[in-house]
C-alpha cells in the first residue's frame, strides 16, 4: 500500500548547521509539552555506505516539517526510518515518547517484536510516491479495507468513515470509481483519504507529487495545505519549494545524510547563510528561471 496507518530532546546541531529558533523551543498545548516525534543521533548504513549521520530532530504536535535537499541526500530513508520501514542502525526514534523498533536487553540492543513495533507506530500514517491502490477495489473500498481489517469496524461504520474521508479530499463523487478510472492526482487523494481514515497523530509524506503530471500537482498540495490548516502534524519530503515556503513551520535541508541547515521558511529560503544550501536554492531558481524571463 502506498498510504497506510502503520497498525498496531535534541542534541546540539552539528558544526556548520544553520539552526532556526523555531526548532529549539517546543510548542506546548495547554501548558504541556507536545512532542510527537523525536530523533536522537539517528544513523543508517547500507553496507559500507552511511546514508544517515547523527540526525537530531523534534516534531511538535500540529507542526509541519518539510525535508528538502538534493536527490540521494537521505530524505526518503530518513522519513521511512520514522515509521521503521527502514531499520535505523544508530540512535533512537521515539513516537510520543515510545522507542520505535528496538529494545534494550541484557545482551544489548535487539530488534523489538513486530507486535511491539506495530503498537508504537499505530498512530503513524504514511503516503508514498506511488499510489498502489488495489485495482480490484473502488475508491471507497480502498479506504475502508484497513478500517475493517485493522480497526475492526463494522461494514457500515467503515463505509461512513470512508465516505467522510473521501469527501474531505474532494472525491465523494468518485467513491464507486476504480483506480483505472481516476487520474493520478485523484488516486493520490484516495491514498491520502485511506491514511486519514485511520485517524493518525502524525502523517509522513514521501514526495507525494513526484509521480504526478504538473497539472495534477496542485490538487494534491491543496489537500495537504488544508490538513496543515486543520492542525495535522506532518513531515513532508518534497521538491515543491513553494509548498514548503508557504506551509511549513520548519524546513530541514539535508545533504549527504546530514542536516546541514534548519529553520523557518524565511530563514531557509530568504536568509540562507549556509553555502551548500545557497547552492541548492540557486540551482532550483536556475531551473525555474523561465518564470523570471517571462515577467521581464
Amino acid at each position: 500500500m502506498n498510504s497506510l496507518l502503520i497498525p498496531g530532546g535534541s542534541a546540539p546541531a552539528p558544526t556548520g548547521e544553520t539552526t532556526g529558533q523555531s526548532l529549539d523551543e517546543p510548542m506546548k498545548t495547554n501548558g504541556e509539552p507536545s512532542t510527537v516525534l523525536t530523533l536522537s543521533q539517528v544513523g543508517k548504513s547500507f553496507g559500507t555506505l552511511r546514508v544517515l549521520k547523527g540526525i537530531d530532530l523534534q516534531v511538535q504536535r500540529s507542526e509541519v516539517v518539510c525535508l528538502i535537499g538534493p536527490s540521494g541526500s537521505g530524505k526518503s530513508t530518513l522519513l521511512r526510518s520514522m515509521a521503521f520501514l527502514e531499520e535505523y542502525d544508530e540512535g533512537e526514534i521515539r513516537i510520543e515518547g515510545q522507542l520505535l523498533g528496538w529494545q534494550d536487553t541484557d545482551k544489548g540492543r535487539r530488534r523489538a517484536p513486530q507486535s511491539q513495533i506495530n503498537q508504537v507506530r499505530r498512530n503513524v500514517g504514511m503516503v508514498f510516491q506511488q499510489f498502489n491502490l488495489w485495482p480490484h477495489m473502488t475508491a471507497l473500498g480502498n479506504v475502508c479495507e484497513a478500517l475493517r481489517r485493522v480497526r475492526k469496524l463494522s461494514a457500515d461504520d467503515a463505509k461512513k468513515r470512508g465516505m467522510a474521508m473521501l469527501d474531505k479530499v474532494g472525491l465523494a463523487h468518485k467513491a464507486e470509481a476504480y483506480p483505472a478510472q481516476l487520474s493520478g492526482g485523484q488516486q493520490q487523494r484516495v491514498a491520502i483519504a485511506r491514511a486519514l481514515a485511520m485517524e493518525p497523530h502524525i502523517m509522513l509524506f514521501d514526495e507525494p507529487t513526484s509521480a504526478l503530471d504538473p497539472e495534477l500537482v496542485g490538487e494534491v498540495l491543496q489537500v495537504m495545505k488544508t490538513l496543515a490548516k486543520e492542525g495535522m502534524t506532518m513531515v513532508v519530503v518534497t521538491h515543491e519549494m513553494g509548498f514548503a515556503a508557504q506551509v511549513a513551520d520548519s524546513v530541514i535541508f539535508l545533504d549527504q545524510g546530514e542536516i546541514v541547515a534548519r529553520g523557518t521558511p524565511q530563514q531557509i529560503f530568504h536568509n540562507a547563510e549556509q553555502p551548500r544550501l545557497q547552492q541548492f536554492l540557486q540551482n532550483y531558481l536556475d531551473r525555474n528561471a523561465f518564470w523570471q524571463d517571462a515577467k521581464a
